[in-house]
């Protein structure tokens, strides 16, 4: 016999209220529609803000991605990264992983928060403008569409010395790019998955130059590069040391658009970064690095699926943050002791 209509409705709430009920405090604080009310012009602003930016400069998904990233994995997704230093602090952006990090990124940042500070002052977070950015900018360049919510609260403390040994850097073996997600929930799956952000973006010559000159002894180019790609790669960078900002894209076959492509190209000999060759080559990461070569659909399925998981890890809310009137300034200096001072950040 059929259930109750009021029946089923309990059976199907219930699950629901459990679920919520195992969220972080934090997380379970974040909604859709947050702005809906205070600033429901905020989806077209930054619609239009975006499409823009990516379009004068087709670099700005790429940035904004690696930077949402870099943000997030230190301390939460809080916008501390968008801080600029001052002689009181060495903000997070002008630590040695940080500095190379595009301004392009911040720029429409910058231009996101002005637009929606004259729509609605003291309103949308800048570490909300990142989280909407990165996933219009994903979608804008051909990746999938993820759910995003909204209410995070920017940080109260952004210091350089808090991002060492959180965030993976391109010699780090895969053992210890595990450890490092593993220290923030990401499983091996989840490892591989994001690294399928490198499918846009580039890489400057320094960050991969030991692969391809006097890598060893015995080999001048690292063995696991497809031969005519370390070539061309060698030429690519020749000068690297006197012009520092020589780069090669991260994905040789199709740099602009978000695909799976990044995989195919690993199990090609073409991945660029140590980090990236070495998930084809180690037999716990190489399952997935197959699967997602064959199958974009099931790499876009995951990748929307750790991205939004990514974006909610350590949200600050409520009393915990603060809403900047500038991304690249706390409202007031913290003191190295967290208590506010008197100094006006500029």
């Amino acid at each position: 016999m059929a259930s109750p209509p009021s029946l089923r409705r309990r059976l199907i709430v219930l699950p629901l209220m459990f679920f919520i009920t195992l969220l972080p405090h934090a997380q379970s604080n974040l909604s859709p529609d947050y702005y809906n009310k205070t600033c429901p012009q905020f989806t077209e602003i930054a619609q239009r803000i975006i499409v823009d930016k990516q379009l004068s400069t087709p670099t700005t998904a790429a940035g904004l991605l690696r930077v949402f990233f870099h943000d997030c994995m230190v301390g939460g997704c809080d916008a501390s990264l968008l801080i600029s230093s001052n002689s009181f602090n060495t903000a997070e952006r002008d630590s040695d992983l940080n500095r190379a990090l595009p301004g392009d990124a911040f720029d429409v940042v910058v231009r996101l928060k002005t637009a929606l500070e004259l729509e609605c002052p003291n309103t949308v977070s800048c570490s909300d403008i990142l989280a909407v950015a990165a996933r219009d900018l994903i979608t804008m360049v051909g990746g999938p569409y993820y759910d995003v919510r909204f209410g995070r609260k920017d940080s109260l403390v952004s210091r350089a010395s808090d991002v060492k040994g959180h965030i993976a850097t391109p010699n780090m073996t895969v053992d210890e790019i595990v450890s490092t997600f593993a220290s923030k929930g990401l499983d091996l799956r989840d490892l591989v998955t994001l690294s399928g952000a490198h499918t846009i973006g580039f890489a400057h010559c320094s960050e991969f130059a030991n692969r391809i000159y006097n890598f060893s002894e015995t080999a001048p180019v690292d063995p696991t590069l497809h031969p005519t790609y370390a070539e061309a790669l060698q030429k690519l960078c020749a000068n690297y040391t006197i012009e520092q900002g020589m780069s090669a894209f991260n994905d040789v076959m199709t740099p602009g658009k978000f695909d799976n492509m990044y995989y195919k190209n690993l199990k090609n000999g073409m991945g660029l970064l140590a980090s990236d060759q070495a998930l084809v080559s180690d037999p716990r990461t190489k399952p997935y690095v197959d699967l997602y070569a064959e199958n974009q659909t099931a790499f876009f399925d995951a990748f929307a699926r750790v991205i939004e998981k990514v974006s909610v890890y350590g949200v600050k809310t409520e009393k915990d943050g603060e809403v900047r009137k500038r991304c690249d300034a706390f409202n007031s200096l913290q003191g190295d002791n967290g208590e506010k001072e008197t100094h006006q950040s500029f």
